[in-house]
């Protein structure tokens, strides 16, 4: 099952110190506003989320039906179709999205060592 981007969503306390020092270590800003409390930093294909505010813990973050530059794929396996997938291995959901709805949603898990992993879908 792929499950499209990948990045790391780190919860940070000050936004603006953490990008000083993801930019020290070769990342740039990508997308978001640090005003409202979000950043994206990129460095090659590799993600990073700054949160300030707005979770409690790291998480994993996948975004289906983007690539790693935030560019449209095509074919990409729905939110509600992995909800299902997910829910059918037995799998419990901390977040679910209506089954029948369409278009962005975002589902939640919890990996067995505690790790939150948010499926969250742009389009």
């Amino acid at each position: 099952m792929h499950l499209g981007a990948f990045s790391i969503s780190l919860a940070v306390k000050d936004i603006g110190a953490s990008k000083t020092f993801y930019e020290a270590l070769g990342f740039s800003e990508f997308g978001g506003h640090a005003d409202q409390g979000w950043l994206i930093l990129k460095s090659g294909d590799t993600l990073i989320g700054l949160f300030q505010g707005m979770f409690e813990k790291n998480m994993l973050t996948f975004n289906p039906g983007w690539d790693q530059n935030a560019q449209n794929t095509d074919g990409f396996l729905d939110v509600r179709e992995i909800q299902a997938k997910l829910e059918a291995a037995g799998i419990a959901l901390t977040e679910r999205t209506d089954p029948d709805g369409s278009g962005p949603a975002h589902i939640t898990v919890i990996d067995p060592d505690g790790n939150p992993i948010l499926i969250d879908q742009h389009r």
